[in-house]
């Protein structure tokens, strides 16, 4: 076992035996080699099922990596072109003005279109056919292409409808084929998760203090009308089967180790495979966009389809390609170093990044 392995198992042990985290998975690529592999805790408390491996994980927004990550592979194929009108693939979506809006308008989060339907509910996000006509027919907020911010929900529809539209064929079958299928992680990476595979995905707990949705509402309006109360993700609803069934690329049921080597194979080749150029990596991961984001109100930027930071104090060497998750997972690359960094959980805790931080100053540290 290497030391880097010894340190990061060490500290996740840590970790759940002070009760911090329930489970806990940790993988680090470096240069295309796994160089961790560590695993923590269970994957089922009810059950005491033991957390490996390769138990796939829900992980909120996290999941966006993938999503990108079959994006661009797509326009490496000459399937897709970023700036190609939306509506010459979706018609519908011309509506209200939006007849120029690109792809590339979506993966920099300038598209304008960052709401669900205020009265959305579970069934809409599972079913999402209701979703994808209201962003069809929706009024931008903005003119596209002129202000930017997050659009956490609808970035997936978005996305998974051109991919769609594209192909013939849904997102997640798009994934197997042309990203988990090659690089040998088909049964750890998903967006729909087949019926089959439900018993292996760990159940979430929600973890930390209760949430006030009032005092957060009264924080962050503009964010509640975008994610409305009833849609809002929480251990509840991402453990609900047909939840994780569903098509919904703005998260992903994932292992750490499968998200790291997604990572990894855009940086460089993996067992052989390599997702895009040198030449798409630097584009994707130059700033896109950035500003006064208009949900959260503070500055942001973002590449094509990917944070370009992690969410902690001691930032890496960077720059980073990643997403991290409202549950408290993370996944990224380093271009910096070559190395990619997957954090994925079974306690659900909102907004907290404390045990990323953790994690990443031992890795960091590591390979300073």
């Amino acid at each position: 076992m290497s030391d880097l392995q010894q340190r990061v198992q060490d500290t996740i042990d840590g970790l759940v035996a002070s009760g911090a985290e329930r489970g806990l998975q940790v993988a680090v690529y470096r240069d295309g080699e796994l160089v961790v592999d560590a695993v923590a805790g269970v994957a089922d408390a009810a059950t005491g099922r033991p957390l490996t491996s390769d138990t796939p994980i829900y992980s909120t927004s996290t999941g966006k990596g993938l999503t990108s990550a079959v994006v661009h592979t797509l326009a490496e194929e000459g399937v897709l072109d970023y700036d190609t009108p939306i509506a010459e693939l979706w018609p519908e979506f011309a509506a209200h003005g939006k007849e120029r809006a690109t792809l590339r308008q979506v993966l920099d989060f300038t598209v304008g279109l960052p709401a669900v339907p205020a009265d959305a509910t579970p069934d809409d996000l599972v079913d999402g056919r209701r979703i994808t006509a209201a962003l069809a027919d929706g009024e931008p907020w903005w003119e596209p292409g002129t202000k930017v911010g997050y659009h956490p929900q609808t970035f997936g529809y978005l996305v998974g409808e051109v991919v769609r539209r594209a192909t013939g064929k849904p997102i997640s079958a798009v994934l197997a084929e042309r990203v988990a299928g090659p690089l040998g992680i088909a049964d750890e990476v998903f967006f729909g998760v087949p019926e089959e595979q439900l018993g292996r995905v760990a159940s979430l707990e929600a973890a930390g203090p209760p949430v006030d949705l009032d005092q957060l509402e009264a924080m962050m309006p503009t964010f509640f009308k975008i994610a409305p109360r009833a849609v809002q993700l929480s251990a509840e609803l991402c453990n609900r089967p047909d939840y994780l069934r569903a098509d919904i690329p703005a998260g992903a049921t994932v292992t750490a180790r499968g998200i790291a080597k997604v990572y990894a194979a855009l940086l460089g080749p993996v067992d052989g495979v390599r997702l895009i150029s040198p030449e798409r990596l630097k584009e994707v991961s130059a700033v896109a966009s950035q500003g006064v984001d208009e949900i959260f109100g503070f500055p942001t930027q973002y590449g094509l389809g990917y944070n370009l930071a992690r969410p902690v104090a001691t930032p890496p060497a960077g720059p980073i390609i990643g997403w991290p998750g409202a549950d408290g997972s993370s996944a990224d690359a380093d271009l910096g170093t070559g190395t990619t960094l997957a954090i994925t959980k079974v306690s659900f805790t909102p907004g907290d990044y404390t045990t990323v931080g953790v994690v990443s100053d031992v890795v960091t540290e590591a390979l300073a």
